[in-house]
């Protein structure tokens, strides 16, 4: 068996393919045979696949940080354990990725909002760290569509920023506009659990969730809605409810994304999106970026999680990413290695050509220029062969594999989610309102509620 692995290294202006033989667990990267039994024929797909993952823009559209990130616990700029720094990112020929200002849900209280918002600063503040003070020769933040490519055309990486869960708003709507200043260009009405703004996919009874709260989109989301769509921020419909998210769609001035949102019609998974939506989110011009999580996209993979979780019990490993199986005897290893590959037999692992099944799908229902890829990373995403950022290039050689041309590849890999947020600045520019990024100075003083700092709005 054969294996292509592709790295991309900016330092020397040196791209280049490594042929590597051996088996995919063993080399940690997506397998591919050729189509024909002909090798050269392999290295001339793999050729093609190289040159155009070089030439276009390639945009993940959402990565989970700690609220240690960009600290000396979590330094982005040095390869380590999570799916996303900048090394893999490197090598892996991912141009920009949206880091993600993430809340959880709690009780809807005034002390509860304040807590959420206090933590959503700390990934702000993380976020601008490592692109305006750690590493700002390797990285920097867009705020406009045209700053990703401008920002990449320099030869360095794009951070955007998103919002997961509306919950951090609260009930006060001029927190919307200290986000926007601070870079935020989406926001996730609702996660897990109902909240002021939408009601979720996923309710929690825990917390007093009933089935439907709102019926969709509340009175006060509607105000949410509208305000970001003055100030250009994108409203995007991932987690919050059937009802909710064809709400948004007609209430939203501009068009909507679904950041990390699959097929339901593949995968029956409360989280993905069905036919109807899907089109409904076509028919007004937004893009659903399809998501590398495996239980979105396969549907075995709660059970092979369960079996996994089962067998490392058994034999007392930890669940990490790399399982050292070290401490096991000659025996015990084998009798580990037998039961794997019956696992791997009845649950298959979710990997890079069941996620294309999902965009393909997509391209099918709703064309081509409405679909695009995530990967939800370092928050449970990830499938084999695109198991971290450093793994970037196997998306793309599946799409070339699959007959997608260079303009297509294109736009499901950034272009139709920068077509969105440029008409979501047309949509803002009517209203006056184009920002740009705030004063280096006034991010480390400004909290939620303090009004914007002066010179913070320009363009």
């Amino acid at each position: 068996m054969t294996e292509w692995i592709w790295t991309r290294r900016p330092t020397s202006g040196i791209t280049c393919v490594v042929l590597c033989l051996g088996l995919a667990v063993a080399c940690g990267r997506f397998v591919s045979d050729s189509a024909h039994g002909d090798g050269s024929g392999e290295a001339s797909l793999v050729s093609r696949a190289h040159d155009i993952h070089e030439r276009i823009l390639t945009i993940d559209t959402h990565d989970d940080i700690p609220l240690d990130f960009a600290t000396s616990a979590v330094d982005p700029g040095v390869r380590g354990d999570r799916q996303v720094d900048l090394p893999k990112m490197t090598d892996g020929g991912l141009d920009a990725a949206f880091f993600i200002v993430y809340v959880g849900q709690n009780e809807r209280t005034p002390e509860n909002y304040r807590r959420a918002q206090v933590d959503a600063m700390t990934k702000f503040e993380a976020i601008h760290r490592m692109a305006e003070e750690l590493y700002p020769d390797r990285i920097a933040i867009a705020y406009t569509a045209d700053d990703f490519e401008r920002i990449a055309a320099r030869g360095k990486l794009v951070a955007a920023i998103g919002i997961e869960n509306g919950y951090v708003v609260g009930q006060d709507l001029s927190l919307l506009e200290t986000f926007h200043q601070l870079g935020a260009r989406y926001i996730t009405l609702a996660h897990n659990g109902h909240n002021d703004i939408a009601d979720s996919a996923s309710p929690r009874p825990n917390l007093g969730d009933v089935r439907s709260e709102h019926g969709g989109i509340s009175g006060f989301g509607e105000r949410v809605i509208a305000e970001m769509n003055r100030l250009g921020i994108m409203v995007d419909v991932s987690h919050i409810s059937k009802a909710a998210m064809l709400d948004a769609v007609q209430l939203s001035r501009a068009p909507v994304i679904a950041s990390h949102s699959s097929a339901r019609a593949l995968v029956d998974h409360p989280r993905n999106m069905d036919d109807e939506q899907l089109r409904a989110l076509a028919d007004r011009g937004g893009v659903v970026q399809t998501v590398a999580l495996g239980s979105f996209v396969s549907g075995s993979s709660g059970l092979r999680a369960d079996a996994i979780g089962e067998l490392l019990t058994d034999f007392g490993l930890s669940r990490r990413r790399d399982i050292d199986l070290s401490a096991l005897s000659v025996t015990q290893r084998a009798d580990y290695g037998n039961r794997l590959t019956e696992i791997d037999r009845d649950w298959p692992e979710a990997d890079v050509a069941t996620f294309i099944d999902h965009v393909d799908y997509a391209v099918e229902l709703i064309g081509v220029d409405h679909v695009g890829i995530s990967s939800d990373f370092d928050g449970g995403g990830g499938v084999a062969g695109w198991n971290d950022a450093s793994e970037t290039f196997n998306v793309t050689l599946e799409l070339v594999r699959r007959g997608y041309s260079e303009d297509e590849i294109a736009k499901l890999w950034g272009g139709n989610l920068l077509r969105v947020l440029r008409e979501v600045e047309r949509v803002a520019s009517e209203s006056s309102i184009v920002s740009s990024g705030p004063d280096r100075d006034s991010l480390r003083t400004r909290r939620p509620g303090s009004p914007p700092a002066a010179g913070d709005q320009v363009r």
